[in-house]
């Protein structure tokens, strides 16, 4: 008779979690790729009434929600001044 190979069945993130608070190694779990997902913080903002129009209009522009829109007009400038920095630096 052929022996036939058991199909693994994929490890839930609660169990490879519970695993990690547990001190065990975890890593045979990980084919290391990917890169580490930075933790996501909320904010508010306060603007003025025509400001959001101006973030919904630019959103719909871009064809994306008012919160992408908004993460991708913060994030450009943000890019823009750390080029900035580095250079000036030596």
């Amino acid at each position: 008779m052929k022996k036939t190979r058991k199909t693994v069945r994929p490890v839930s993130a609660d169990a490879i979690a519970r695993l990690a608070d547990q001190g065990k190694d975890i890593a045979r779990f990980f084919k290391g790729q990917g890169g580490m997902v930075q933790p996501i913080q909320r904010v508010n903002v306060d603007v003025t009434a025509s400001m959001l129009e101006e973030l919904d209009k630019a959103a719909q522009d871009l064809n994306v929600s008012r919160q992408a829109g908004v993460k991708t007009l913060v994030r450009q400038p943000l890019d823009q001044h750390s080029l900035a920095l580095r250079s000036r630096r030596p």
